[in-house]
């Protein structure tokens, strides 16, 4: 799937919920979902600067796509990194880059997360984006 599908799947799940409980509680069982970051990479390179909690995030290469392993120790914020992830995961560098991340605005999620979350959104695709570049230069 590309990025753009992957967004439109998303926006059309959220936007099966009434309120933003019932989103939250989406996002925690997303978060559930996000297979196991191996423990050896939860090192401090792999922090994530900017959030409050601690989110691990981890990016390798293989052939011409970039795969995404992430861990967080908040639940809410597990769930964030593991939408990003599934939106980034398996893709080229270049499409990392190319796109933007249109279903944060289009679901509302920005708006309702306090200013550290926030903070930390914008730095974990701050730091998805920097291993795009990363490796579109290998």
């Amino acid at each position: 799937m590309t990025i753009q599908e992957i967004q439109e799947e998303i926006i059309d799940e959220f936007n099966m919920f009434d309120d933003w409980m019932q989103k939250y509680d989406y996002l925690i069982e997303l978060s559930k979902d996000l297979p196991t970051i191996n423990e050896s990479l939860k090192v401090d390179v792999n922090l994530i600067k900017g959030c409050q909690s601690k989110v691990w995030l981890h990016a390798s290469k293989d052939l011409d796509v970039i795969s995404f392993t992430a861990d967080s120790d908040a639940i809410i914020t597990k769930g964030i990194v593991a939408l990003l992830v599934r939106v980034f995961d398996g893709q080229k560098a270049k499409d990392i880059l190319e796109n933007e991340l249109y279903f944060i605005d289009t679901i509302g999620l920005k708006e309702h997360l306090s200013m550290t979350r926030s903070n930390g959104l914008v730095s974990m695709i701050k730091q998805m984006k920097f291993y795009a570049i990363a490796f579109s230069n290998n």
